[in-house]
């Protein structure tokens, strides 16, 4: 799609800041230290306002804007698990709080999301549960002009740095998907406590955590949206994440089928550059049909999004064809590189352990299988988010 002057000097200026970070990414890969001062250059561009109003300090950009300007963090930052703890504070808390916060809590919260002076996350997955959450365990009870939350989250992505946490509790009859509200949880707050970070395949400069409450209480003021509109809020904060999330997924594809062609050009073996052997070049051209196939469908949704169509189906099938088609690239990259491919200076194979992430996260392959297969109206749909 054709981009404006504006929308390409956006791009442009986070890909010369992205390009400036990650440059110790394997390192900290095996160490699975998060990206402070990396974290503190974006927040001086300006990336955590993206799509917000200029009130709270964002730039006002619609979905699709948004998603060129994280598609470049993608492209210029080696740091998957930096790029992917940028989208979880993004979406999870701002988009939330822009979308479904009242007056009070944008203007009290939405600022410092914006500035990237706090870093937000959520918590919505349990120890016991998985792609189905309406079984959910975790409480909120009304106790006078708050709520008493009780309960544990696993897999909460940012959980160890966190400042303030977006968790879906129930407030209803078990089950009900109507009886799930969203709190906004600050940390430090009584009762509320986050376990070690978990030590994990992929991402690991992203940070991971189990989430406890014991007795948490919340002022009513901190609910976000209305009571029993957790699942509401849910779905579009997903919409989102799927979008902005595997948009820089699209970045990183189109940097590492880059890279492929240029080594496929100089590397040299029996005497020809390894491009000549159709093997490669047939490998690398399916590589680039993923790249285009993701960028047809991952802007395609989000124009539709952005002009309030339905894009129940689009969604579903965007995440399966961009999360496997990550997978892909990053597959053939360490195969095209051989060797040098399986060793972690090249940060090659890095790139294959993020991969696999996308095809669990925001809802398994296996679910959006499910959910098109509902839609097609071969079997009862799944309640799923």
């Amino acid at each position: 799609m054709a981009w404006s002057r504006e929308q390409q000097e956006l791009h442009d200026a986070v890909l010369a800041v992205a390009a400036t970070l990650g440059t110790d990414h394997v390192e900290r890969d095996a160490a699975g230290t998060f990206d402070t001062e990396g974290w503190k250059k974006l927040a001086e561009l300006g990336l955590f306002g993206l799509p917000f109003a200029e009130q709270y300090g964002g730039l006002a950009q619609d979905l699709p804007t948004t998603m060129y300007a994280l598609e470049a963090l993608g492209t210029a930052c080696r740091d998957g698990g930096l790029s992917f703890s940028v989208v979880t504070h993004l979406v999870s808390t701002g988009v939330a709080l822009h979308r479904f916060g009242s007056a009070e809590l944008k203007r009290r919260y939405l600022p410092d999301v914006c500035a990237g002076s706090v870093i937000g996350a959520h918590a919505v997955t349990e120890p016991a549960g998985g792609s189905d959450i309406t079984p959910m365990r975790t409480t909120a009870v009304p106790d006078g002009d708050g709520f008493v939350l009780n309960g544990s989250k696993a897999f909460v992505s940012n959980g160890p740095i966190a400042d303030v946490i977006l968790v879906y509790a129930r407030t209803g009859k078990l089950g009900n998907p109507a009886a799930i509200s969203t709190f906004l949880v600050p940390r430090g707050t009584p009762g509320l406590s986050v376990g070690q970070p978990v030590d994990k395949m992929g991402l690991r400069t992203s940070p991971l955590a189990e989430l406890f409450l014991d007795d948490v209480r919340v002022p009513r003021a901190n609910l976000v949206g209305s009571p029993g509109a957790g699942l509401l809020i849910l779905d579009a904060v997903m919409k989102w994440e799927i979008l902005c999330g595997f948009v820089v997924n699209l970045g990183e594809m189109q940097h590492r089928l880059d890279r492929c062609v240029q080594y496929a050009r100089t590397r040299r073996q029996f005497g020809q550059h390894i491009g000549h052997y159709q093997s490669i070049s047939h490998r690398i051209v399916d590589m680039g049909t993923d790249v285009e196939t993701a960028r047809m469908w991952l802007y395609g949704t989000a124009r539709k999004l952005a002009a309030g169509g339905n894009v129940t189906t689009d969604v579903a099938r965007t995440k399966l064809i961009v999360s496997e088609s990550n997978v892909r690239s990053a597959l053939a990259a360490v195969q095209i590189f051989g060797g040098y491919g399986y060793t972690t200076e090249y940060g090659l194979e890095k790139e294959l352990r993020n991969s696999v992430s996308g095809t669990i996260y925001s809802g398994t392959s296996e679910i959006q299988r499910e959910r098109l297969a509902a839609l097609m109206g071969l079997h009862r749909p799944l309640e799923v988010s």
